[in-house]
């Protein structure tokens, strides 16, 4: 697969370096070279091939809504775990509607989604130029050709999450202002935060520089207002309906990462940040050089909008940076929370390098179209994007380490949940595919409170390796009394005969050996269920009962 994509890259790199004065000039040339794009996007997207553990926590609730349980991750109990909402509701409908598998179709979704954004992008720098009276719609395929080898981006495609429904919908946000469709642009927005909490994050931006906009007199005092109600349209019944259902205004996947001391928070958020922008490098330099660009052009009046909407850009990707670490960043791979950063500055970098030739000048500059400077960039920075890809340890082969972890909770998941009596309460640790694939006759219960009302709002809130999250101990155990616990180590190479001090007392160890294979399980099954329990556990041929020894 390497191989394939490597050979696209230098496909797409020759053509687009050879052809730019024609892509620039000619329509079947742009399509021509924005194709070639989307063919390496969808090779860069396929190179990772994996559904990220995280994703199987909305594909339960879409299973719930779909099996008209409501959107639960248990029966019965409101708990609003997700943060998607738009992308729970889409896969529930395709399961509903047209009984799709909903891991295939979050899968096909989000490639779609991410294929999308390459094309939004290209219409969004475009849009910007033309603002200033220029018409360079290369520049257009050089941000396309950015959007693509962004590896974060990428990596989330098949992922199943809603990274790439959420990518697209902010430069969708950001193409309706360049379009001055405020109204439109509000409507996207409260998707964008329907789709993840941190979309809250463009639309305040998008309303201070609309406010910014009409006090300066380069669009109506009733833009902002158009803007707000298209956004208030949809959010006011959403969010009356998440406070009557779940009870709370902050959802759970939000309260759950909150809590501890500021400079932890910010300490996990900054180590976050630090490692996305090691890798991305190449896309902060170009924001570097938008950056200079629009400071040493302020005396350009006439290309004063299309600077604006630079600067719009630029600001909405600094505060999803800020968001971010506020945050304290999380366990998934790639970066999901900052997926968008390196797309937006992909676009700022392009539309910054349309807005160059002075005021008065009839033709563009020759130092960027007719010399290649901005296609070699571009090309060359897709270039290493790819590399970082294949050989950062942050990217592939974290995605390849999750899978295998992903696998390991399913099969679990999936032979729990033949074995166990119907209603059965299992507490396991960031239990995502292990409850999708256990079913919904089981009763799963997050240790870390991500899918949990009361851990979520009143746990211990600690620093892990999923980032920051929350645990009560006492809780689970005296409370909730799973019948059942599963220790955060899974599999493991041998086996595990010592017993989790949160269970000591009222459970014991029960090993198994994975049939045919040197790994073993351990579970913490109730002291007085545990010969029911082991029996019926042992009768799968996938699993052998080993006792420990002594």
């Amino acid at each position: 697969m390497v191989a394939v994509l490597v050979a696209g890259w230098f496909v797409l790199a020759a053509l687009v370096v050879a052809a730019w004065p024609k892509i620039n000039a000619d329509k079947a040339w742009r399509t021509g070279a924005l194709t070639l794009t989307l063919a390496f996007s969808l090779l860069h997207q396929l190179l990772f091939r994996a559904v990220a553990a995280d994703a199987y926590v909305t594909f339960r609730y879409a299973l719930h809504i779909s099996d008209g349980r409501g959107a639960v991750f248990n029966t019965g109990e409101r708990v609003e775990g997700y943060g998607n909402f738009l992308w729970m509701v889409l896969l529930s409908l395709l399961k509903t509607v047209f009984g799709a598998d909903i891991v295939t179709a979050a899968s096909v979704l989000g490639v779609l989604c991410t294929l999308a954004a390459v094309i939004v992008a290209f219409v969004l720098v475009n849009r910007i130029v033309a603002a200033a009276g220029r018409e360079e719609p290369a520049l257009g395929v050089a941000a396309a050709v950015l959007t693509a080898g962004a590896g974060g981006l990428a990596a989330h495609g098949t992922s199943g999450t809603e990274t790439g429904l959420f990518v697209l919908l902010v430069l969708s946000v950001a193409l309706a202002l360049a379009c001055r469709r405020p109204v439109v642009g509000g409507v996207l927005v409260a998707m964008a935060v329907m789709t993840r909490p941190d979309g809250i994050v463009f639309a305040l931006v998008a309303v201070g520089w609309l406010l910014v906009s009409a006090a300066r007199g380069r669009s109506s005092w009733w833009a902002p207002g158009a803007f707000a109600l298209g956004a208030l349209v949809l959010v006011v019944p959403w969010t009356a309906w998440r406070v009557t259902y779940y009870g709370h205004l902050v959802p759970d996947s939000v309260a759950v990462r909150l809590g501890l001391p500021v400079g932890d928070q910010f300490a996990a958020g900054w180590h976050y940040l630090s490692g996305f922008s090691l890798v991305h490098q190449g896309f902060l330099l170009l924001a570097l050089g938008a950056v200079a660009a629009l400071a040493g052009r302020r005396d350009a009046k006439t290309t004063a909008a299309a600077r604006s909407l630079v600067w719009l850009v630029l600001s909405v990707a600094i505060g999803f940076v800020v968001a971010a670490v506020a945050m304290g960043g999380e366990a998934v791979p790639a970066w999901r929370l900052l997926a968008p950063v390196p797309p937006l500055l992909a676009v700022a970098a392009a539309a910054a390098c349309g807005l160059l030739a002075k005021d008065g000048d009839e033709t563009p500059r020759r130092t960027l179209s007719s010399r290649r400077v901005v296609p070699a960039v571009a090309l060359g920075l897709c270039g290493v994007s790819l590399v970082v890809s294949v050989e950062s340890g942050e990217l592939l082969p974290r995605i390849d380490a999750g899978r295998a972890r992903t696998a390991e909770l399913a099969e679990l998941g999936s032979w729990l949940g033949e074995r166990m009596p119907p209603g059965s309460v299992i507490a396991a640790y960031g239990g995502g595919p292990l409850a999708y694939w256990a079913g919904t006759g089981v009763v799963v219960i997050d240790e870390l409170g991500r899918t949990d009302d009361h851990i979520a709002r009143t746990g211990t809130a600690v620093t892990t390796a999923d980032g920051p999250l929350k645990v009560d101990h006492e809780y689970v155990v005296n409370l909730r009394s799973p019948v059942l616990a599963v220790p955060a180590e899974g599999f493991t190479a041998r086996q595990r005969c010592a017993m989790d001090p949160v269970y000591a007392g009222r459970y014991q160890v029960a090993t198994f050996k994975r049939t045919g294979t040197g790994q073993w399980v351990a579970l913490y099954p109730r002291s007085e269920l545990a010969a029911r329990f082991i029996a019926d556990l042992d009768a799968d041929p996938r699993f052998d009962y080993l006792p420990c020894p002594g």
